[in-house]
């Protein structure tokens, strides 16, 4: 059976620490998804900065119908804690290059999604590739529906992340061609 919290990631790459570990108080799910891009870092990471302009996953979804971006928009590199992240996140942390971790911090989305912390991270994984890891820690929910809540939002995740990081990945390798 499909385990939903993990996709994509290697052991060694669940075994690390990330800079979203500390973010979240009490007891937390740590899901994972990944995939591998032929570009260098720099490209990769200058595409997750787009996250401040569009989610990248299903647009008619999540992103009220626009179509994310396919080129780079001007200024989205410019980072600064507090930015609004994909509208319901705000930048919390990040290094040019290496990571963003952001806080699920709307308080309508943190009643219908949850406690989330997040770190996209890039590393190099070979000449001219890119590992895009992403870690999330994601508060549990009590009561007799906080299990059946966390399975559901963990195949939600899935669905909309997998599609995300493989649009991110097609663009980035596009833009480093």
């Amino acid at each position: 059976m499909i385990e939903p919290r993990i996709w994509g990631v290697r052991p060694d790459e669940r075994a690390v620490g990330y800079p979203c570990d500390g973010l979240l108080p009490g007891p937390a799910q740590e899901w994972f998804r990944a995939v591998s891009v032929r570009a260098d870092r720099g490209t990769v990471f200058r595409w997750l900065c787009q996250l401040k302009v569009a989610p990248y996953s299903y647009d008619g979804l999540d992103n009220f119908g626009r179509r994310s971006p396919r080129t780079l928009t001007p200024g989205a590199e410019v980072l600064e804690r507090g930015q609004r992240v994909m509208t319901i996140f705000a930048l919390t942390d990040f290094e040019p290059d290496r990571h963003l971790t952001m806080v699920l911090d709307r308080p309508w989305a943190r009643r219908a999604f949850g406690d989330f912390a997040i770190s996209y991270t890039v590393r190099d994984d070979g000449p001219g590739v890119t590992r895009l890891v992403v870690k999330m820690r994601v508060g549990r929910r009590g009561g007799p529906f906080g299990s059946l809540h966390g399975r559901a939002m963990a195949w939600g995740d899935l669905l909309m992340m997998r599609r995300q990081l493989n649009t991110l990945r097609r663009l980035a390798e596009r833009a480093g061609r």
